[in-house]
């Protein structure tokens, strides 16, 4: 009974633009509003951030296309808004209405500061936020994605209208950036031209190093594990050829799949690809699990030739804090948590021969995977850990705030 009157309450908010925070009688506390696209993406990457937030005193709402999550962020006091946006539509008239949208709800909702994660939310929700005077405002890039990588004409002229948005947007005052690697760090300062004040180097979403934990390496055939959703960038396909290259080098090795398509990004693996690479018994396909500390303690290596942009690489992490040696392109985000010859090896992106190579050579050395594993699990300690990541981001919110009313 009370999410739905707290629901029918926020959706009063979003169509009668009725003041909904401090000062109308309800609760007063300090309000930051996330603005994701999606309530999954939240729940996995942003989740115990918006707990700390919650225990350091700050009322918590999230904009986002409410789905199959909703009722679980409820249930953790996250107040939810249903925006209902398409994250892959970038046409005029969609941007504008949901600017627009924004726009209201931020009128509404008098949020004490406003958190964007990724690009889009942190492009238009920028553009409402400066519309509305709404202030301070947190952008948070998990990576520049494959708008940064793509070739071709289209993705050109995006790339060049991004650095334009990133420079006017993200060097307005009371506004910081937070990027999860240097990389794209120094493109924001060095490309984009936003000011280096501005840009906030933040790891990562962190890893709950007690739940991702050491064990030892199963006994047998080598499993070699990829946790990703199954998009083309993510190097799907270069995983596939190397998984062939090996078994033509009659390797004894295992190399599996998990995670699921995205049907609503234009680059997801059609699931007839993954049954049929799965039937014919070239790499395994487990689609989606929930129990990644026990894949990565079935598991010898993991893997992610990813050339797409990514921030830090969750599932990389993960894999690093249960003591597992790491394969990666040597891409943004990936060599933020693989240091070549240390805690794994980079190869190059979307060369699949020396993906290969680099699987045949730990496979062979499992000394050398297991000291590369402890010193992964040293080095999430020191820099990745979850508890670095809140502490940190928690610190930038009370410098926003203040001498603002902050709490914490």
């Amino acid at each position: 009974m009370a999410t739905d009157q707290r629901r029918s309450e926020l959706t009063t908010g979003l169509t009668e633009g009725l003041d909904y925070v401090s000062g109308t009688g309800m609760d007063t506390s300090p309000v930051i509003v996330y603005l994701v696209t999606e309530d999954w993406y939240f729940e996995i990457h942003r989740l115990p951030l918006a707990r700390a937030a919650l225990a350091a005193g700050y009322r918590v709402i999230l904009i986002t296309r409410a789905r199959a999550h909703r009722d679980r962020l409820e249930g953790e006091g996250i107040e939810v808004i249903d925006i209902g946006w398409d994250r892959r539509s970038f046409k005029v008239r969609h941007v504008l209405y949901d600017i627009a949208k924004i726009m209201k709800l931020y009128k509404s909702i008098k949020p004490a500061i406003v958190h964007h994660v990724a690009i889009k939310p942190s492009v238009l929700g920028s553009i409402a936020a400066l519309l509305t005077r709404t202030t301070p405002v947190v952008n948070n890039l998990a990576g520049l994605g494959g708008a940064f990588t793509s070739r071709g004409l289209r993705s050109a002229i995006t790339r060049s209208a991004l650095r334009g948005a990133f420079r006017f947007l993200f060097n307005r005052p009371d506004t910081r950036t937070i990027v999860e690697n240097s990389d794209d760090r120094d493109f924001l300062v060095n490309d984009a031209g936003v000011r280096a004040s501005s840009v906030v180097l933040i790891k990562g979403v962190g890893v709950d190093t007690s739940r991702f934990c050491v064990r030892p390496e199963p006994a047998g055939t080598p499993v070699i594990s990829m946790v990703s959703r199954m998009l083309w960038p993510k190097g799907i396909a270069e995983l596939v050829e190397a998984a062939r290259i090996l078994k033509g080098r009659q390797l004894p090795v295992r190399i599996q799949l998990i995670g699921e398509p995205d049907p609503d990004n234009r680059d997801s693996v059609p699931v007839s690809c993954l049954k049929e690479w799965n039937s014919q018994g070239i790499v395994s396909w487990l689609g989606y699990r929930d129990n990644i500390p026990q894949i990565w303690a079935n598991s010898n290596l993991a893997v992610l030739p990813s050339f797409y942009r990514e921030g830090v690489p969750r599932s990389l992490m993960e894999a690093a804090a249960c003591g597992r040696a790491l394969i990666a392109a040597d891409m943004p985000g990936c060599r933020e948590i693989v240091q070549h010859g240390k805690n794994g090896l980079l190869v190059p992106p979307r060369d699949a021969e020396a993906l290969a190579d680099a699987i045949e050579q730990l496979v062979n050395d499992p000394d050398k995977r297991r000291r590369m594993g402890l010193t992964g699990r040293q080095l999430v300690e020191q820099d990745f850990a979850e508890t670095h990541v809140i502490t940190e981001t928690l610190a930038l919110y009370r410098g926003l705030l203040s001498p603002r009313r902050a709490v914490g």
